[in-house]
């Protein structure tokens, strides 16, 4: 249960920053003691597409993406596994300490790291984020205005006071968050604008668990990630009785979203009235799916059918998601082209 507790609030914290017109995000993850799951992992991920891929399962980075392939070259990612490959301890180690921090001894955790950049390219808003959590939670997050740390564990304190000091170090992080992470996920969009810039439109379909369930309005494979799902009775849009998820990743990049609407109380006779509308920002043209008994698939095969995907999209989204906890303290060789340059890691005490 603690490590699905862990998943949930990592999710519901990915979703939240998501729907910004461009981003470049880095996750870093250290465990301990989770089966089947590799104790370090990094991912870096522009507009939700994931471009590269590094665990320790394979002790090798990865380009994930077609275009990341053609712009780098076999030292490229030699540099990027070697970093990787060195910076593993680190993350045994800061999981010792955080335990100690925490009067804890063994057993699941997960130290996080997560930052990167947000750039809207119509109105010019930039928004950076360098935070780092301890099984699930903030434990320490850095101030862009400022350039402090904020401590929300009375545990992070002590880091808080030795990270303050370095004035020097909290503006290079802000000058890389606020201009060379920018720089770079310009550049990305740019090299990969085939596939980060295109629409596609999903599949939608009717679900119903039982007879007297929510019917859900369920569509896949869309992307960008700012697909919007209305419910309607006679055209009109509605709110009460409708529950609306979360949007999830597909395997393949795309997304998939659901949405409910609770249909007990009204006569069959009168389903008819109501439609499930998919949008997309960016399409004019929205799909419109109206309630009819024949399309709705209930049998228990065709619930598995949608909740299968779905499980795998949460895993798959997880274990390249997860963030790690690096504390920097020294600096790594500049690796052209990486957008991440001048790396420090800290200890934790």
């Amino acid at each position: 249960m603690k490590i699905k507790r862990i998943i949930f609030l990592f999710l519901s914290y990915a979703v939240s920053v998501a729907g910004v017109s461009n981003s470049l995000q880095y996750f870093y993850t250290g465990s301990s003691e989770v089966p089947n799951f590799p104790e370090f992992v990094v991912v870096g991920m522009v507009n939700d597409v994931q471009m590269m891929h590094y665990d320790s399962s394979i002790s090798r980075a990865v380009p994930k993406q077609d275009w990341m392939k053609k712009i780098t070259d076999a030292q490229y990612w030699d540099t990027e596994t070697e970093g990787f490959n060195n910076t593993r301890q680190l993350f045994r180690d800061n999981i010792e300490i955080a335990q100690w921090r925490f009067i804890q001894t063994g057993g699941v955790h997960i130290v996080q790291l997560f930052y990167g950049c947000e750039w809207d390219d119509e109105v010019g808003n930039i928004t950076g984020y360098h935070r780092y959590g301890y099984d699930g939670e903030d434990f320490i997050v850095f101030d862009l205005k400022t350039e402090t740390w904020i401590a929300p564990k009375e545990q992070a304190f002590i880091t808080k006071l030795n990270w303050d000091r370095d004035a020097d170090g909290n503006t290079e992080i802000k000058n890389y968050l606020t201009q060379e992470c920018v720089d770079w996920l310009k550049k990305y969009v740019n090299y990969g604008r085939y596939t980060l810039m295109r629409t596609d439109l999903p599949s939608v379909s009717l679900l119903q668990k039982t007879p007297s369930s929510p019917v859900s309005c369920h569509a896949t494979g869309f992307y960008p990630n700012t697909g919007k799902i209305v419910w309607r009775k006679d055209g009109e849009e509605l709110h009460e009785g409708v529950n609306k998820g979360e949007i999830l990743t597909n395997n393949d990049g795309t997304f998939q979203m659901s949405a409910d609407l609770d249909l007990s109380a009204i006569a069959s006779d009168d389903w008819k009235r109501y439609d499930c509308v998919f949008q997309l920002s960016g399409v004019n043209k929205d799909i419109i799916t109206k309630v009819d008994k024949a399309v709705i698939k209930t049998n228990e095969s065709n619930s598995l059918s949608m909740i299968i995907p779905v499980i795998v999209a949460v895993v798959v989204l997880v274990a390249t998601a997860i963030i790690a906890f690096i504390i920097y303290k020294k600096r790594i060789d500049k690796r052209p082209p990486c957008p991440v340059e001048n790396h420090e890691v800290h200890e934790v005490i």
